[in-house]
């Protein structure tokens, strides 16, 4: 709502409210806050409610750490923060601290934090009537001629009253007399001196002394005084007295201006001769102290120069009253002022205060977080107290004036303690004067560390090799990840992720140190069990929220030879001695029998050589290194025994080898048996015990069956399209297909058939062969199957053998189905070496898929 006075005409005092509203709306303006307080109260003196004045909660006042910074020596305020209420903590003596200034002010900062705010506050220090007026001297001595005339002065020295206003020295008085009165004299800075006045002339004659009290009082309540006493003697006559040139002399000198320099030379002249013509000179009685120990006067020169340290920040102006006199009798003497005017030059550098620092200051702090606030002054007026802050640039901080000669340091980024965990920032205050002065402070900002940085394992995977039967417990690797973080931010600890090795959980396989890394195996690692495995470990740190990271780790498992050779085949009947039978005409590099073995190791572990431990004739039997093949070296004469007994030793390449031996009976017959079993017996070859054997044999017969039935479909479809010119077989010369199909038979054939299935597994057997070989008893053909399988390919071959003839001798037959099944590169490529009916040969079946590596050897017979 827009209020308006009625337009009328001011009176006085209407214009004299208005000028005091100015002036207080000025003063809020210039400080917020001013309290008056006389001086020398005692401690605990209230001084205002500040609390209360602006607005604060006292509740709060503690938690936002309330507090005053006086730029004082020492301490004269205090807040007491449970009521807000400002009191005096130490006497405060205005004459100390102002000296003899008109005012005297206290200036006080308050800063409250969380949020910043700074109030100023003025306290006005009232003066009381503590001192009382004194002088210099208690006794004054004047000598003046008794020609001096009515209407002459003789200043008095001035008494001195260290209160101000009011309280200052107010007047002087005189006793009564006859002849002398005083005239009071007020000087520019407002102090007053006295004069003493002569009222009518002097009669030494009559009265060679004079004695007086003078009399000097303040104007305070209660009123003070000081006395002195003034002796006055009578000269004899001189009549002429000295001269100056002027009245009032003024001069300018620089502060600072060194001891000795000439400040003015003054001239007066006394127109007597002899020592009424000398003049000396001297200060006047009313001279201020201070000025006799800041300024000399050369009594014979008159020269004034400079005696002290002369401060313009102490005083801008000094007057010097100083009298000449003759060395005459009753010498007179004369008076003159000089003004002396300091001219400031910039010899005070600026002043950093640091009133408030708030540090460490976290890295995720936001910009424009206030680090600390500054107060800067400079003791110089004009440019030479004028002050610019700066800080450097390349740090993430700026400097923010506030309001005259108050700064504040705020943050212009966000902060990363691990690039830079602390900051020294330089601040430099530097005036605008000629040559300017500059101060420094340096202001140490701490980052304290959050938790932004996840572990990181030094490598992207690790790679463990570790020797199967390692004993348990033992540490296999360790792990090492860093968190470039700090304190417990940077504290890390492992663990193993959950997972599975073979269906079991990985716990109990492997376990690690959750304080340095070390993996350890919690079991001993069996390589034909468990070959390789893989396990996650997580490295997190101790933060909150704490991070994490994981990394692979891969182990591989490196066989051992603790693993013998296994005899598959030839395996002894009912536990007796393994036996083959031999006809007594072959020929030298007839295969009698192929020891067949595997070792369960891998490697040069696994690899297995034959060797002759003991034989009944050395001379006879030989066996082959690597495949186990015993051959005949020679022919069978008369005096060959018909039993002869061979042990074969069977090593692997393992450091230190691992053996296993096997005992073959060889019986030298004319010739071999047809029959070996009777019809309808099928017996399987003893085994060990064991669910590999098991599975071996399962999956043999499977695979074998499989193979076993598309072949002999593929041979029908063929023997179909060529029945007619083969007369009902087929049969196919060496590499080409032949087959025999004749109708079903019955199903008694079958179970007169003699059918003997033996079923072998090693890992080091060559070729991988079924052999099936049947005899109809009735029919006028036997049949022969044959499965070919070769390790060396990941292919396999399929074998069929056209019916045998019933001419053909039974074990030639069946030594030459060993010959192509046992020949260690033959992918079914050889023919019957004991077949010689012209209508004989083999079928290649396509090749299949590779088969389990533990399947090798079934035979049929």
């Amino acid at each position: 709502m827009d209020r308006r006075l009625p337009r009328r005409r001011w009176t006085l005092a209407g214009q004299v409210v208005c000028l005091l509203l100015c002036a207080c709306a000025l003063d809020r303006v210039l400080a917020q806050i001013r309290y008056s307080v006389p001086e020398e109260l005692e401690h605990g003196a209230f001084v205002g409610n500040i609390a209360e004045d602006l607005g604060l909660d006292v509740a709060k006042l503690s938690s936002r750490r309330f507090r005053i910074v006086s730029g004082a020596r020492k301490q004269y305020l205090e807040v007491n923060l449970e009521n807000g209420i400002l009191f005096v903590n130490e006497k405060i003596d205005r004459e100390e601290l102002c000296e003899q200034s008109p005012v005297c002010f206290l200036h006080l900062q308050v800063v409250i934090e969380s949020p910043l705010e700074l109030y100023r506050v003025e306290v006005e220090i009232l003066d009381v009537n503590d001192n009382a007026p004194s002088f210099p001297w208690s006794e004054f001595n004047l000598e003046i001629t008794e020609s001096a005339a009515p209407g002459s002065r003789f200043p008095l020295e001035s008494a001195q009253d260290l209160d101000v206003g009011s309280n200052s020295l107010r007047s002087y008085l005189l006793s009564a007399n006859q002849h002398f009165v005083l005239d009071i004299q007020t000087r520019n800075d407002g102090s007053k001196f006295a004069e003493l006045v002569l009222q009518s002339p002097l009669d030494r004659e009559q009265q060679k002394t004079h004695e007086m009290v003078l009399t000097a009082v303040d104007g305070g309540s209660p009123l003070r005084s000081g006395t002195a006493q003034i002796t006055v003697t009578v000269l004899d006559a001189n009549d002429n007295v000295p001269v100056f040139d002027r009245s009032v002399y003024r001069v300018s000198l620089v502060e600072n201006a060194p001891r000795g320099t000439l400040v003015l030379k003054l001239n007066a002249t006394d127109l007597d001769e002899g020592a009424n013509g000398e003049i000396t000179y001297s200060f006047s009685g009313h001279a201020p102290l201070k000025v006799r120990e800041l300024f000399s006067v050369d009594s014979h020169s008159g020269e004034i120069r400079v005696k002290g340290i002369v401060d313009y920040e102490r005083a801008s102006v000094y007057e010097l009253y100083v009298q000449a006199k003759d060395k005459g009798p009753s010498a007179v003497a004369v008076h003159c002022k000089v003004l002396v005017d300091i001219l400031d030059v910039n010899d005070n550098a600026p002043e950093v205060i640091l009133t408030s620092v708030s540090t460490p200051v976290q890295e995720d702090a936001p910009p424009g977080t206030v680090i600390a606030v500054i107060s800067v002054m400079d003791r110089d007026s004009g440019e030479n107290g004028a002050v610019d802050c700066q800080i450097p640039g390349n740090v993430p901080f700026q400097l923010h004036s506030s309001f005259k000669n108050y700064y504040t340091l705020v943050t212009s980024e966000f902060l990363d303690r691990e690039s830079v965990s602390e900051y020294n920032i330089t601040l430099t205050a530097r005036d605008l004067g000629s040559p300017p002065l500059s101060t420094r402070k340096t202001i140490l900002v701490q980052v304290s560390d959050i938790n932004d940085n996840p572990p990181r394992f030094i490598q992207p995977s690790y790679t463990v090799y570790v020797t199967e039967n390692n004993a348990p417990g033992a540490s296999i690797c360790s792990v090492t990840a860093f968190d470039p973080d700090s304190n417990q931010n940077a504290y890390l600890s492992y663990s193993i992720l959950e997972g599975q090795i073979q269906g079991m959980p990985v716990s109990t396989y492997v376990s690690i140190n959750s304080d340095n890394g070390n993996i350890y195996a919690l079991r001993s690692f069996d390589y034909e069990q468990l070959r390789n495995f893989q396990i996650r470990v997580q490295a997190q740190d101790a933060g909150f929220p704490p991070l994490s990271s994981n990394v692979t780790v891969n182990v591989f498992v490196l066989d051992q030879n603790d693993n013998a050779p296994v005899i598959l085949s030839p395996l002894p009947r009912n536990g007796t001695v393994a036996t083959e039978m031999v006809p007594r005409s072959v020929d030298a590099g007839y295969l009698v029998a192929k020891i067949t073995a595997l070792d369960a190791d891998a490697g040069q572990n696994s690899r297995l050589s034959y060797q002759m431990l003991q034989a009944t004739d050395p001379g006879l039997f030989s066996v082959a290194l690597y495949t186990g093949e015993i051959r005949t070296i020679r022919r069978f004469v008369d005096k060959d025994a018909i039993r002869q007994r061979l042990v074969i030793l069977v090593k692997d390449n393992g450091q230190p080898p691992l053996s296993a031996t096997v005992s073959i009976i060889l019986s030298v017959v004319d010739s071999v048996p047809e029959s070996l079993s009777d019809f309808g017996d099928l017996s399987l070859s003893p085994q060990p015990p064991s669910n590999l054997a098991l599975y071996l044999i399962v999956s043999l017969s499977t695979v074998s069956l499989i193979f076993l039935v598309a072949i002999i479909v593929l041979a029908a479809v063929k023997c179909y399209k060529d029945r007619d010119s083969l007369g009902g077989y087929a049969l196919s010369s060496l590499g080409a297909t032949c087959c025999s199909f004749e109708p079903e038979p019955p199903a008694e054939v079958f179970k007169k058939s003699n059918l003997n299935l033996q079923i072998s597994t090693g890992a080091k057997v060559p070729t991988n062969c079924v052999e099936v070989n049947s005899n109809p008893g009735n029919l006028s053909q036997a049949y022969c199957y044959k499965v070919c399988l070769t390790p060396e390919s990941a292919k396999s071959d399929f074998m069929f053998l056209k019916p045998c003839s019933p001419g053909t001798p039974r074990n030639n037959v069946a030594r030459g189905a060993d010959n192509l099944a046992l020949s260690s590169q033959s992918r079914c490529s050889s023919v019957n070496n004991g077949a010689t009916t012209p209508n004989e040969g083999i079928i290649c079946a396509p090749k299949q898929q590779h088969l389990p590596q533990k399947l090798r050897t079934m035979r049929v017979f």
